[in-house]
């Protein structure tokens, strides 16, 4: 019997969603759920979905689906992924699990005592030379870590490659708190913190942090946006390891579209993780190669998606990872860096 999946939500990266379902094997979108009829009825025409509902409370009430892609704006995953688990549905939610810690913590509670599959959708996770880096910490490769130089490089606000910000509600509400949005902290924040520690192997014990919002037009509005939110953000941080380091965000960084890079050291070596430009690279500088400070590529095998990954953990009735509770012990510091600033 296949998965019958139902994708709640039907912008931008919903289409990715179902485009990585419809590639998965007896995984069948039977129904999308979108408040906005005209998008519904796109969305749903260019994936083959069939069923099409304005309300999540409708589409509960048909109830024919198992398992859910919560593709929401980040606040309201809170109240529809919790309608969703008393409904005894799977639920893979997009990042970040709530706009704040103590919903987040609800979310996680419910999942455990439902026992349903949870997962958030940490999309970096499927990043091969991220995998390979945070198996060679675990082994050893590198020795104690000590240091480590995290940074997320937008710079959507500094040309149209993907829209205009300054017209297109798509990215004018990831300016503004009242719609929502808490800033790039909160929006790609929770990647390139998972990003680093997941390889560091280590999370957090303590938190300094800088928030930065640039004036971008006439008196901070756009419309009905108030644009408040921080456009950049640079964390301090000290792991349970005992490592310390630099985490950044930031939607000015001219001259890169959507990279990420971490850089790691140990007391027996360093490694670069990089995902620039949808490719994949790890570096390392290891052994011999110390003294002349000789950094060498180490090759990554491909890795299941998040989506393959949620599929598995339904049919095989076990649990995900990242799960909800990993994305509350995320949230909480990305509270924390709020409140620090």
């Amino acid at each position: 019997m296949p998965i019958r999946m139902l994708i709640l939500g039907a912008g931008g990266m919903a289409n990715t969603h179902a485009q990585k379902y419809n590639g998965i094997e007896g995984v069948k979108l039977v129904a999308g759920v979108e408040q906005r009829p005209e998008v519904l009825e796109a969305f749903c025409n260019e994936h083959s979905i069939e069923h099409r509902f304005t309300s999540l409370d409708d589409a509960l009430a048909w109830n024919q689906f198992d398992a859910v892609s919560n593709v929401t704006p980040d606040a309201i995953h809170y109240e529809t992924t919790m309608a969703l688990l008393r409904a005894g549905k799977h639920v893979l939610c997009e990042k970040p699990l709530a706009a704040n810690e103590a919903h987040a913590k609800q979310m996680a509670q419910l999942a455990t005592d439902t026992g349903l599959v949870n997962m958030v959708n940490l999309t970096y996770r499927e990043v091969p030379a991220l995998q390979k880096a945070a198996a060679m910490v675990i082994d050893g490769a590198i020795g104690k870590v000590r240091h480590f130089e995290a940074s997320y490089l937008q710079s959507w606000l500094t040309q149209s490659a993907w829209g205009d910000w300054k017209t297109e509600s798509q990215w004018l509400w990831r300016l503004s708190s009242a719609h929502g949005s808490n800033g790039v902290l909160g929006d790609v924040g929770i990647h390139i913190l998972d990003f680093a520690t997941f390889v560091a192997g280590s999370m957090p014990t303590d938190i300094s942090c800088r928030l930065k919002t640039f004036n971008k037009a006439k008196d901070d509005q756009v419309g009905e946006y108030s644009l408040d939110a921080n456009d950049s953000f640079v964390m301090h941080a000290e792991l349970e390891n005992g490592a310390v380091g630099t985490v950044s965000a930031t939607r000015f960084a001219s001259g890169h579209h959507n990279d990420l890079r971490l850089r790691l050291y140990g007391d027996k070596g360093g490694m670069e993780v990089l995902f620039e430009k949808n490719q994949s690279q790890l570096n390392v500088c290891l052994d011999d190669d110390l003294l002349a400070a000789r950094w060498e590529p180490v090759d990554a095998e491909a890795v299941p998606s998040n989506y393959e990954r949620f599929v598995t953990a339904i049919r095989t009735n076990t649990q995900a990872t990242p799960d909800f509770a990993k994305g509350a012990s995320l949230q909480y510091w990305l509270d924390t860096a709020m409140r620090r600033d």
